[in-house]
């Protein structure tokens, strides 16, 4: 059953900094309010932050706090990586959920890396070979790790398991829980401060969820419009008045002059094309993560581009 939400604006999610920063900027500089939008920002925990619970639902990625908000109405629009993305538009129809498509591709290539302990005996990804790599099931530190893996490794030979949130997976990395772990920003920083090492990264860029509440006018204006466009080029000009929400996520394990701004990459959110997305589906496929058989019409709506 669908659930309406009640809030006659549209309600925006914001989780993790680095893959919401240019929303928060262009919420921040008036940029959505110049394009005649009044938007309602929704703060929902994500794996980045330091105070999310480490007993965050896996079973069903519809149990994860975002889903749960955007199932019973609370939020109309999202981001996450762009598999994740894909999974739950698939999935939603599947299990009669609330549903939502792909309206865009992000502005957000978030960087992720494969993290080691100093002293750990690994110095090379194919050395991974059957340990366990800590991510975040069917989300981007999942997809992006196996994307990463699997120019060194056969897939079998691909490990990946649930350690928690990034705090956790460090932890786990430092006790000899887990052999590696996948981390974001400010993690990777984060990391490095403390001594880990880096085995390898990689970018993953997002993917925008909205449901059938937003008109294609109104995605238009928060996509094909220049809010996030003109906050791209506010971040690429000088990110520094930004990197405060990075470092709040870390609880102050990490001061501003520490993050690595030169990790952050955006750029104006772009159609998601039937090419990009053919690639990107029948990979999932491969990877025993979504059903074979969805066409592009299940999953995207470009309305906002029409």
């Amino acid at each position: 059953m669908n659930i309406q939400p009640t809030s006659k604006k549209p309600q925006v999610a914001i989780m993790n900094a680095v893959h919401d920063l240019p929303v928060l900027v262009a919420r921040d500089k008036g940029y959505f309010k110049d394009e005649g939008l009044d938007i309602e920002f929704v703060t929902t925990p994500g794996m980045a932050q330091v105070t999310t619970s480490h007993l965050v639902k896996f079973d069903s990625v519809f149990e994860r706090p975002l889903d749960s908000v955007y199932n019973d109405g609370g939020i109309d629009q999202y981001r996450m990586c762009e598999w994740g993305i894909m999974k739950r538009a698939i999935e939603a129809e599947c299990g009669g959920l609330r549903g939502r498509k792909i309206v865009a591709l992000g502005a957000s290539m978030s960087k992720f890396a494969v993290v080691v302990a100093s002293d750990s005996k690994f110095y090379e990804p194919e050395m991974l070979k059957d340990k366990e790599i800590a991510v975040t099931p069917n989300n981007g530190s999942h997809f992006t790790t196996l994307k990463i893996m699997e120019g060194f490794l056969a897939p079998e030979h691909i490990k990946t398991t649930n350690a928690g949130s990034m705090l956790k997976r460090l932890e786990a990395v430092r006790s000899g829980k887990v052999a590696a772990a996948s981390l974001m920003e400010p993690w990777i920083s984060v990391a490095q401060k403390q001594g880990l090492r880096i085995l390898i990264e990689s970018h993953s860029t997002r993917s925008e969820a909205a449901g059938d509440d937003l008109d294609g006018k109104t995605l238009a204006k928060m996509f094909q419009a220049q809010a996030q466009a003109r906050a791209v080029k506010e971040i690429e000009r000088d990110p520094t008045p930004y990197v405060h929400y990075f470092i709040a996520e870390t609880g102050g394990l990490l001061e501003p002059h520490e993050f690595q701004m030169w990790r952050l990459l955006h750029a104006a959110p772009q159609p998601y094309t039937r090419e990009r997305f053919d690639d990107t589906y029948n990979w999932t496929v491969k990877w025993n993560m979504v059903v074979p058989g969805v066409t592009y019409e299940n999953v995207v709506d470009n309305r906002a581009w029409q």
